[in-house]
């Protein structure tokens, strides 16, 4: 036997309550020694995983692990060298497991740890995200589902030897049990509040800056010339544009959404930001040809999408963080490390379906109402040149014995001048006959 490991976990249920479980278990004289090597925390081998978060993401970190050793003999040395019999053979597993939704008990959190104790029910029971070497450094940053329990363990693995051992799993919601800002009790208003840390966080120095401005200056004044444009000239192209790179951006989200986001080249920000603008703007220039499906597909997928997000204020769902992900990412610098995945049980089954009829049973709908119509109505302007035309010609319209603007604003003016006269008196007045 090389050593024996004491797995002890708590959780803080109460002011004056504490839960917890542990369990021994020991490994051979040839398997890694997690935290073997630890040069950063507290304890001289020290197999605990620590975990911090925020808004945006969480990260875990953790000690280098070194090679194993019987009992009673000294420990390889951490830093004598990086060969392939030192230490920097060693790989390290980082392993994710989702506790149930909207389950915040501390008896579910307890069962499931139990699964992320041991290296065969870690590999049996969680997701590997990522394998990180030696020379990699032993943190890794995930996204924040804040009310979402989430179990965090790491294997060490000596390739040499094929063995193998398990640190001491963490665990997080990413949400706080006491009353305040960023509770669990208030997670039903998450994207609320997201909207409103951006108003905090970006509003409040907003002297200092003048790209914020300059965006809303730039989107206020973009908005009202592409409703001029339209309602004087009609000019479909310039909408259809900005109606398709609305879909394109759901799409390209989406995209990102699936395992594809988490691959390592787009962990950087210029290949990320490349390739999700590329397929937004691939959607409208694919569909520029029939400009009425691009209206009615972005009509229905973007409608049944935006009741996705209501339900999820009240419903938890995973399907928010497809929209979420994209927004953290603009927003946080830091945010490109993180890897995004998130659960997927019984609840977002359940809302995608949803989703799904909503969305072809909307477009559906549109298809058959808008048959036989014509695929764009006229523009205000010329619908508003029509009319006055058909006024001047028309002498059976009433409107075409209306008085000219001058004289009705004159008439008006008249009205508006009797009502400060003084009333004349009624009758005739005669002087008194002596």
């Amino acid at each position: 036997m090389g050593f024996l490991q004491l797995l002890v976990v708590a959780v803080l249920a109460s002011e004056h309550r504490v839960a917890g479980a542990a369990e021994v278990f020991g490994n051979s004289s040839e398997d890694p020694v997690p935290g073997g090597c630890n040069l950063e925390f507290d304890l001289d081998i020290d197999p605990n995983i620590y975990l911090e978060y925020n808004f945006f993401e969480t990260t875990i970190k953790f000690a280098p692990a070194n090679l194993g050793y019987a009992r009673g003999v000294d420990p390889p040395p951490c830093d004598a060298g990086t060969d392939q019999d030192s230490r920097w053979r060693l790989q390290y597993d980082v392993y994710q497991y989702f506790l149930p939704e909207n389950d915040l008990t501390e008896e579910m959190l307890l069962k499931h740890l139990q699964r992320m104790v041991s290296v065969p029910q870690v590999k049996a029971s969680a997701l590997k995200v990522v394998t990180l070497t030696a020379n990699d450094k032993t943190s890794v940053s995930f996204s924040s589902l804040p009310g979402q329990g989430v179990i965090y363990n790491v294997i060490v693995w000596d390739p040499f030897l094929n063995t193998s051992a398990a640190y001491i799993p963490a665990h997080t919601y990413a949400c706080s049990f006491e009353a305040g800002e960023g509770s669990c009790a208030s997670l039903g208003f998450i994207i609320m509040g997201f909207f409103f840390y951006i108003l905090i966080t970006r509003l409040t120095p907003i002297k200092y800056d003048v790209n914020l401005i300059l965006t809303a200056v730039t989107g206020s004044v973009g908005g009202m010339f592409l409703v001029a444009v339209w309602w004087r000239f009609g000019i479909l192209s310039i909408c259809m544009l900005c109606v398709g790179l609305v879909l394109g951006f759901l799409i390209s989200s989406v995209t990102f959404f699936t395992p594809l986001g988490n691959l390592k080249i787009f962990h950087d920000d210029g290949v990320f930001w490349v390739t999700f603008s590329c397929i937004a703007i691939l959607i409208p220039v694919v569909f520029m040809g029939c400009l009425r499906i691009l209206n009615i597909l972005t009509c229905g997928v973007i409608g049944s999408y935006s009741v996705v997000l209501a339900i999820d204020s009240y419903w938890s769902t995973s399907l928010s963080y497809i929209t979420l992900n994209v927004l953290k990412r603009a927003l946080n610098k830091d945010f490109h490390r993180a890897f995004t995945n998130v659960p997927f049980q019984t609840n977002d089954f359940i809302i995608l379906a949803v989703w799904g009829m909503l969305a072809v049973s909307g477009i559906t709908l549109q298809i058959r109402r808008e048959r036989g119509r014509p695929f764009f109505p006229p523009h205000p302007y010329k619908l508003w040149k029509q009319e006055r035309e058909r006024r001047v010609t028309n002498i059976l319209d009433p409107s075409y014995h209306i008085p000219p603007l001058r004289e009705r604003l004159y008439g008006r003016l008249t009205q508006i001048k009797g009502l400060f006269q003084k009333e004349q008196p009624a009758g005739e007045r005669t002087p008194l006959l002596l």
